[in-house]
């Protein structure tokens, strides 16, 4: 390869890297900072998980990808612990985003359920055998591997230069466990969350004008004007907006998913594909490509998880505006429309799916959600039965 291609591939490594770094914190803070966040403990868990990835394996992806780093040997118990954290800190990572599609997948479609049975205990657990079952999976791919006081370059310190017969196997446990079982979840689960949004935007009727006057305002001449017209402008799309949610859902889910796939299959289906003819070792440029296509999910997970939702992005412009000493007044008056704009699909689907009597503990009650509160004389549409307990 050219000194040009070698420089804009470690540029692109480094800043791929920093992004996961600064992405990961910033998430991590907003969660931890505010109470009410402290809900979101396996998208903190995530931001952990990537946070780690960044500090330790994305660096040393870095030095056996670039020929800068040829230099570099690896021992026998450095190459194990090489290949150590990439098995186990990307199993914890995919097995994280599979247990918040299913936390999602009650948190909307069975709204009462979770709010009884997701408790911290649970959480904790499930974080518990995150690790646990990463932990085995990548102590099972380093049985078998030779020992002694060999040492080998740092490009060819991952699971594809294995040694061994056991290659095969632990190859094609690990996709399964750590990939297939968690994508047939995640589609499954968004497929059912996509039918209750669908389900729900088609049947949200109308809501009259006499119903959307607002509880609470602002003392302010300007911010009543500012909702009226907000109001006003609202009115006529009505019925496009039902179109919207709909809309705005299904992009939601085929980004999530099409990020997820994206980032992972090309991953495994390289392994898997090296995996086959036992024995021969092609050149090492196709393992760098897809390992990084990899590695940039722990930098895109913080936005996707995290920055997606609305009430973290608001967290954040709130701190934002404290750290600059912006006065809060006049944002807290913000239109209706900006709100049904930018409410993401999270915020829709629990509108449409949370019963009246839990309207109040489902939403957080921003000024926002207060607007949207006058409407709860209304059926709530696509809301599904729970069991009584």
């Amino acid at each position: 390869h050219s000194i040009g291609q070698e420089v804009v591939g470690l540029f692109c490594m480094i800043l791929l890297t920093l992004t996961a770094l600064v992405a990961n914190i910033v998430v991590m803070v907003i969660i931890l900072k505010t109470p009410l966040f402290r809900k979101f403990i396996f998208v903190c868990h995530l931001c952990v998980v990537n946070l780690l990835s960044a500090i330790f394996l994305m660096p040393l992806g870095i030095i056996s990808s670039s020929s800068c780093f040829n230099w570099v040997i690896y021992s026998i118990a450095e190459c194990k612990a090489v290949i150590f954290l990439n098995i186990c800190f990307i199993s914890a990572s995919i097995l994280t985003i599979c247990i918040i599609s299913v936390e999602r997948y009650y948190y909307i479609v069975h709204p009462l359920r979770y709010e009884v049975k997701m408790t911290i205990r649970l959480a904790v657990a499930g974080v518990v055998f995150i690790w646990v079952k990463s932990v085995l999976i990548t102590v099972l791919a380093l049985v078998a591997w030779p020992h002694g006081n060999g040492a080998t370059s740092a490009s060819r310190c991952t699971v594809y230069w294995s040694p061994g017969a056991h290659k095969k196997v632990f190859v094609i446990l690990f996709s399964i466990t750590c990939f297939i079982l968690p994508t047939i979840i995640i589609l499954a689960v968004y497929s059912s969350i996509y039918r209750v949004a669908r389900t729900a935007s088609l049947q949200q009727a109308p809501v009259p004008a006499q119903a959307v006057a607002p509880r609470h305002r602002c003392d302010s001449i300007a911010s009543q004007v500012t909702i009226l017209t907000a109001w006003i402008l609202m009115l006529p799309r009505l019925i496009p907006d039902r179109l919207l949610g709909s809309n705005k859902a299904i992009l939601t889910l085929v980004l999530i998913v099409g990020q997820f796939l994206c980032c992972w299959l090309p991953f495994f289906a390289f392994h898997l594909h090296s995996s086959v003819p036992v024995g021969t070792m092609g050149g090492g440029h196709g393992e760098m490509v897809v390992t990084w296509i990899a590695y940039s999910s722990f930098a895109v997970n913080p936005f996707f998880y995290g920055l997606l939702n609305r009430q973290i992005r608001e967290e954040l412009a709130r701190l934002r505006r404290s750290c600059l000493n912006h006065p809060l007044g006049q944002e807290l008056c913000l239109s209706i429309s900006e709100a049904s704009v930018q409410e993401n699909f999270l915020q829709f689907l629990q509108r449409a799916t949370c019963t009246l009597e839990t309207h109040t503990s489902c939403i957080s009650p921003s000024p926002r959600n207060r607007l949207d509160q006058t409407t709860t004389g209304f059926p709530t549409p696509g809301h599904v039965p729970e069991e009584s307990s």
